[in-house]
């Protein structure tokens, strides 16, 4: 490899450009204004490999996609008296996030039994259209029977259409096979972001983590559940499946589910298989009584809202803050936040799998749970299954449920989508599957030796890139 190097060095104009290329580089970072941290281990990257890392950075490096025809940007820009909203919303709002709706119906799903047996009835009962999407879809004998479902509406002409993330299911995106019965039956697939290194629209760090599940416009799924044996099976005890949480909404919020999957449908799908922005839906009629926000992120956004959200909200906290996440690798201004919070008398509490599915990443988290210990969190060790499921909640006022976990990628890179609950129904429900979640852990965190605190503090350089 050195060698290597030393022969490119040797023709000057290929020296020179690549020097170039690096400080367009360096500009285009401090342009953007990201985050020191990040900054920082990029830094790293490209000094360490500097010929490699130039490649890294123009395939993996950028988080945000200008405004441009090929993806709709989800905002509001109507303003209007604000003053008697929670704290939490006002600033989504003020980031250009729809309000609140009322009337709504919201349902935790928490058993991946029970998670499988509403999908199936809700595609048995679908009349007009299934719109799916999702990071994972796997090859297995749950979607196999998926498969079959689906493709049997189709036949009976309901619009189907399925987006599934090109990295996410790596295996299917090269080998569809397993999708042919879907593809006969007329069902619309979709593969976002395909990895095509000279694609228009190609960026390989920003994935598609939204998991949108909508029926008829009128009952949305969401929460970290993808598709495959792993989150959801019709075995109630099933040993192999990992402890995650889906949630179903009815009521006006579905709304805008239904417009974040038509963005990100229209992004990836050609035009003659795009959905008309311009047809009118009827609103779904009010179902029960909570007050939610539909919040997506990434890079389709044009700020960091529901990161500015979440910190306004760690600062403004008064009793108590609760965080499920599997992979707790926040940034220093997130830690300070939740320091200074518990500094105030606030409980701050991490629950999170005592185990993950990834030891890379269990080494770069493992340095901030010590450090939450450390000065007085709480970590809550889950040691049942492998719990995959993503929460927040905020003294008795707020419960944030979706796809977001708590880390850089969720926060900055990846398409994301939570609900925001602001009534005491849906943040009494999540808070009792908390409740259950903690008797079902060990509090605490044993301290590291010497050699398993250097590979957690490595891991923190290169924690924002994971």
């Amino acid at each position: 490899m050195t060698d290597f190097i030393i022969s490119l060095n040797s023709y000057p104009l290929f020296y020179i450009f690549w020097y170039l290329l690096l400080l367009l580089i360096l500009l285009d970072m401090t342009n953007r204004r990201r985050d020191p941290t990040v900054m920082l281990s990029w830094f790293v990257v490209l000094i360490a490999l500097p010929y490699l890392g130039i490649l890294l950075y123009l395939f993996i490096g950028r988080r945000k996609i200008a405004t441009t025809p090929f993806k709709t940007n989800f905002s509001n820009t109507k303003k209007e008296n604000i003053s008697n909203l929670n704290p939490l919303e006002r600033v989504l709002y003020y980031h250009g996030i729809p309000k609140a709706t009322e009337g709504n119906q919201f349902e935790l799903i928490d058993n991946g039994s029970e998670a499988y047996h509403q999908l199936m009835k809700s595609i048995k009962n679908a009349k007009e259209s299934i719109y799916l999407a999702t990071y994972i879809f796997d090859n297995d004998k749950v979607t196999q029977s998926l498969i079959m479902a689906l493709a049997q509406k189709s036949k009976e002409g309901v619009d189907v259409r399925v987006l599934i993330d090109a990295y996410g299911s790596l295996k299917l995106y090269f080998w569809s096979k397993p999708l042919q019965p879907l593809y006969d039956a007329g069902v619309k697939i979709e593969f976002f972001m395909p990895l095509k290194p000279l694609g228009l629209n190609t960026h390989f760090n920003l994935r598609l983590h939204r998991k949108i599940y909508l029926f008829d416009n009128q009952k949305v799924f969401s929460g970290g559940t993808n598709l495959s044996q792993t989150y959801l099976s019709p075995n109630e005890n099933a040993s192999y499946r990992w402890d995650d949480l889906l949630f179903s909404i009815q009521g006006p919020a579905t709304t805008y589910y239904r417009d974040v999957f038509i963005s990100d449908w229209n992004f990836t799908a050609s035009d003659k298989e795009k959905i008309s922005l311009s047809l009118s839906y009827n609103t779904p009629q009010a179902f029960g009584e909570e007050h939610i926000q539909v919040v997506p992120s990434g890079p389709d956004i044009s700020s960091d809202a529901i990161y500015d959200a979440i910190m306004d909200a760690i600062y403004g906290a008064k009793e108590r803050i609760w965080i499920v996440s599997p992979y707790f690798i926040p940034n220093s201004s997130i830690m300070e936040a939740l320091r200074i919070a518990y500094g105030k008398g606030v409980d701050v509490k991490l629950i999170t799998p005592k185990l993950s599915d990834n030891i890379l990443l269990d080494i770069a988290r493992s340095s901030y749970l010590h450090e939450m210990h450390e000065w007085g969190g709480e970590v809550a060790l889950y040691h049942k299954k492998m719990l995959h499921a993503k929460a927040f909640l905020i003294d008795n006022s707020s419960a944030i449920v979706g796809t977001l976990n708590f880390d850089n990628r969720s926060f900055f890179l990846n398409y994301e989508i939570v609900s925001i609950g602001y009534s005491e129904g849906m943040i009494n429900k999540v808070e009792k599957w908390m409740l259950q979640l903690l008797k079902e852990s060990s509090i605490g965190i044993q301290p590291a030796g010497k050699i398993r605190k250097t590979l957690e503090n490595f891991g923190r350089i290169i924690a924002p890139q994971i």
